[in-house]
């Protein structure tokens, strides 16, 4: 059987709502096949419409990860068996002999919004400094800073209170230096096209736009 065709989320929302108020195993089981069908196999069918168009644009094979629906409870206060979203992530593997490519393609589709994103997160050690050291600097940070501007869109709240050592406090990005990752996110503005087949070209739209932030973090963080 080949990939199925997708035709939009057109109750994926109500039924992401109705979980978010019934957030019990009980209602998820009896309930099941609502989800598969309202969730589950429109994801499926998303991520083989939009995948080969992502690969094109990275100009390689992007990995795809569809985040599981149960929620991991184990060291979380919050013991809601179930996530009340939808979260697809496409990412570059490792891919020996091969450049990399930095950054990925985030879809996040929640009970009253989609939103888009690009960038990495949680930098190791060695491409935090690396990024940081890029942010600072005259060419690329002045570089990101122009991106950011164009896209209207700057990462969220930073995860540091205070500019790292040893950048100075008033750095001119020092809230950019604030961060242990790079990312940017968009909602998307017409929801009517979440529950239409025109979402993919709706999406890759966004993603193409955003695409320089990835293409900044390949260069800051790949160049010899």
């Amino acid at each position: 059987m080949g990939p199925s065709v997708f035709l939009g989320f057109p109750d994926a929302q109500a039924f992401l709502a109705d979980l978010a108020a019934h957030n019990e195993r009980t209602w998820f089981q009896a309930n099941k096949a609502r989800y598969e069908a309202a969730c589950k196999a429109p994801t499926e069918a998303f991520v083989d419409e939009i995948r080969p168009r992502i690969d094109a644009l990275a100009g390689r094979s992007m990995g795809a990860k569809v985040f599981r629906i149960h929620r991991d409870v184990r060291f979380s206060k919050d013991k809601s068996p179930y996530n009340t979203h939808i979260h697809v992530g496409f990412q570059a593997p490792k891919t020996p002999g091969q450049p990399r490519r930095r950054g990925g393609f985030y879809f996040g589709l929640e009970a009253d919004k989609l939103t888009l994103g690009v960038g990495a997160f949680d930098f190791g050690p060695a491409d935090l400094e690396r990024c940081r050291k890029a942010v600072a600097g005259d060419a690329y940070g002045e570089e990101l800073t122009e991106i950011l501007a164009g896209l209207g869109a700057k990462p969220g709240e930073p995860d540091l209170k205070r500019v790292p050592q040893p950048y100075p406090a008033e750095h001119p990005r020092g809230e950019l230096l604030r961060h242990k990752g790079l990312n940017v996110w968009q909602d998307l503005p017409d929801r009517a096209l979440i529950a239409s087949l025109d979402l993919v070209d709706a999406v890759m739209e966004a993603f193409e736009a955003m695409d320089p932030v990835n293409l900044w973090l390949t260069e800051a963080l790949e160049e010899d």
